[in-house]
């Protein structure tokens, strides 16, 4: 009987074990069965299972890092977007470490590295990637290859447009150019290379803004027969910066550190240089890469972080680190550093000044903390109590304007922004006729206004305006509080509106948190004065409108 139990038991292990026996094949079609029935939780335990029953499978781990990626697009929350991304491309990895001939997990990987941030490090290899994959399929004959060829092209075009290599971004739009003249890549194509080139007459214009100094000019001379020489690129870059010319001395700086990775004083003037760029705002360099400045975010951390490694006790570089962390942008992570910086400040034998600037910057830093806990109560529990606590304080309350330095007629468009993220929200106002045909942008906030149609933030306004007239009026970001704007009853064109019904709209849209918000009141402008007051919503608790005539 033992022993029969013991057939029996067999028999069953045995059975379970053929049961759970699958292809490869058998987990991909599984996982894409729940991929189309949007269950990717389901889809991605069972490319799990596959990579471990498969394990020396480069399809396997490839399609894991497809399943994941379809799940990294649907989240929200910055962070976590950063540990997905991570986690596809290592998948992605793991396939090429296996198969270097994987050419569908090196264009998954490469078409991703060129549309994420360029800050999460991955440009570069995705750069090479398509480099492989078009030298690849440009060798085919097979019409399917020449179709891929063409994709493969825009995302090289688009990555080398990104890491701000523009003659190589033109080169490869006009190749694809050449190989699909007739379709909406080589449109694609044409529309970013006159990008590209106004932006490098932008540069060039920039460079020539200024003429070299004599001694700029003598030692630029002197560094074309010594182009390695420490001590003419550090005097040069002095000169540099004095004269204000910082990107020039950024460049070279950067040949500095690469020659000597232990000049600290390098470092010093390549953060000070870099912090005046960044200081600069928003320029059309953001048209070709939405991420420019963020990626100048964390390169300033990072040159910071290394002068603390080669020089740990000066006191006044933590100082400056701690402050930068503090107004750096949530997403570059260094909030908890920053106060650490501002702690050893405080601790020690500084001025009395700094001491007491330290505390004030510390205070900062606690308040972002602060704020970070109410845009989490906004954003996580938007049907609860608390949420109206949130915006009872920071609601700011209406000011009223004085009018008289203004020439009527005007419109006086008058607003409150009621709510704070972790970065200044994108905002416009603008004009449009009762039928709602566009007639003016009064103001647009500078990401929205450069990025023009490369922006998703304000989606009314973008399909009203086409972003005909976006240059003159494009401005510094506004945030938390109240804000007046007036129109001068002129349209686009500088041509007087007739007297009529106009409809004046505000969108805004916050970020991480999402929170959005359009708000639009109807104006009569004519022969007496008018006003409408819109009171809905949180973002935008307070919209005022009115028409003054000739008085």
């Amino acid at each position: 009987m033992k022993y029969l139990i013991c057939l029996i038991s067999l028999f069953i292990v045995c059975s379970i074990n053929l049961g759970q026996c699958k292809t490869l094949n058998d987990y991909i079609e599984e996982a894409n069965n729940y991929q189309s029935a949007n269950q990717l939780e389901e889809a991605i335990e069972t490319m799990e299972q596959a990579v471990k029953e498969h394990p020396d499978s480069s399809a396997a781990y490839t399609h894991l890092g497809i399943v994941l990626s379809s799940k990294a697009q649907g989240i929200n929350d910055f962070s976590e977007i950063g540990v997905a991304i991570k986690k596809v491309f290592e998948m992605w990895g793991k396939a090429l470490e296996l198969d270097p001939h994987n050419v569908t997990a090196r264009f998954y990987r490469g078409a991703w590295a060129v549309n994420i941030p360029k800050f999460m490090g991955q440009l570069k290899t995705g750069i090479k990637d398509l480099e492989i994959i078009v030298s690849a399929l440009a060798q085919s004959s097979d019409v399917e290859a020449r179709a891929q060829l063409t994709e493969a092209y825009s995302y090289l075009a688009s990555g080398y447009q990104k890491n701000g290599e523009y003659e190589q971004a033109k080169e490869t739009w006009n190749e694809l150019i050449n190989i699909a003249p007739e379709t909406e890549f080589a449109e694609e194509a044409r529309t970013a290379i006159g990008h590209i080139v106004m932006v490098e007459k932008w540069l060039a214009e920039k460079q020539d803004e200024k003429e070299d100094a004599p001694e700029i000019t003598t030692l630029k001379q002197e560094l074309e027969k010594d182009p390695d020489n420490i001590h003419l690129l550090m005097t040069l870059s002095r000169s540099l910066v004095d004269n204000e010319r910082y990107e020039e001395a950024y460049d070279l700086l950067n040949r500095v550190i690469v020659l000597d990775q232990s000049n600290v004083n390098a470092y010093k003037m390549l953060a000070a240089s870099l912090e005046h760029i960044v200081g600069e705002g928003y320029d059309p360099r953001i048209y070709l890469d939405t991420d420019f400045r963020t990626d100048l975010a964390f390169k300033v951390m990072l040159i910071m972080d290394r002068i603390i490694e080669l020089s740990p006790d000066d006191l006044e570089m933590r100082f400056n680190r701690g402050i930068i962390a503090v107004e750096m942008p949530f997403f570059v992570g260094k909030l908890d550093q920053g106060i650490e910086d501002l702690e050893i400040v405080i601790k020690s034998n500084a001025p009395e000044t700094t001491r007491a600037e330290a505390h004030y910057w510390l205070g900062m830093a606690y308040r972002k903390k602060a704020m970070t806990q109410w845009i989490r109560v906004v954003s996580d529990y938007p049907n609860t109590d608390a949420v109206q606590l949130v915006f009872g304080n920071l609601n700011p309350g209406v000011k009223h304007l004085d009018i008289s330095q203004y020439k009527q007629p005007i419109v006086v468009i008058d607003f409150i922004l009621g709510f704070q993220d972790e970065l200044a929200p994108q905002t416009v106002v603008w004009v449009e006729d009762k039928e709602g045909h566009f007639i003016k942008t009064v103001y647009v906030s500078g990401f929205s206004g450069h990025a023009k149609k490369k922006q998703i933030n304000l989606p009314i306004w973008a399909g009203s305006s086409k972003f005909i007239d976006v240059d003159a009026i494009t401005g510094a970001s506004i945030d938390l509080g109240h804000h007046i704007y007036v129109w001068d009853l002129q349209d686009y064109l500088g041509k007087k509106v007739k007297s009529g019904d106009y409809i004046i709209k505000v969108e805004v849209k916050f970020w991480p948190s999402m929170q959005y918000q359009l708000v639009a009141a109807h104006l009569k402008v004519g022969k007496k004065d008018s006003r409408v007051v819109i009171k809905k919503g949180n973002l935008i608790p307070y919209l005022e409108v009115k028409y003054l005539k000739n008085p």
